[in-house]
């Protein structure tokens, strides 16, 4: 059996994005993959995965949203299908593929991950609610389901945040310690925006 091209895989679909996904996604845009790479990579680190785990995390994320591409609705389930259809093309197993599956299904709102690594990529999803820069991105969130949702109304949007983070929780201890406090102002400050 080859080794998965793990690296190649990723830059694949990576590609893809950024040349395949709609203008009109400006939440879910090319820029949003690479931060949740980002992120995930901090939380594995204080979480201890193995090489082997890294990578297969690594192409979990990149293909996530690649379902954007086709669909929005149930994207998750599209990338799951293009994961099955592309991945054995770069000598992935299906047991590798099952494990991305899992992973690319555990970021479906609402969230329930099973195991470690869904955990992650999980959280790394989500991470920036409990940023500083939570307002552009959840404002660029709010701009794309303008478009994809037909939801214009701002209170409206507020009320389906504050809903979404009250019953959001984080799974990894990383994002618990270093993401909760800050979910939880910004949380604070939606209601306070609409209570007179």
């Amino acid at each position: 059996m080859q080794t998965p091209a793990f690296e190649t895989a990723e830059k694949y679909i990576l590609n893809r994005l950024n040349k395949e996904l709609s203008p009109a996604l400006s939440y879910h845009g090319p820029h949003h993959t690479p931060d949740v790479m980002k992120e995930a990579m901090k939380i594995a680190a204080e979480e201890k995965l193995t090489p082997e785990e890294i990578k297969l995390l690594r192409v979990a994320i990149a293909f996530h949203d690649a379902g954007f591409i086709y669909v929005y609705q149930n994207h998750e389930e599209k990338g799951c299908e293009m994961a099955k259809e592309i991945l054995p093309g770069f000598n992935f197993s299906e047991k590798d593929i099952e494990l991305i599956c899992g992973m690319i299904m555990a970021t479906k709102i609402p969230q329930s991950p099973k195991n470690k690594l869904e955990k992650i990529i999980g959280d790394a999803d989500l991470d920036y609610l409990g940023r500083e820069d939570v307002y552009p991105i959840a404002h660029s969130l709010f701009d794309e389901l303008k478009t994809y949702a037909n939801l214009t109304d701002e209170k409206k949007w507020d009320e389906i945040q504050i809903n979404f983070l009250k019953n959001h929780v984080y799974h990894t201890s990383y994002s618990q310690k270093k993401r909760r406090s800050k979910k939880n102002q910004y949380l604070q400050k939606l209601i306070k925006k609409w209570t007179v």
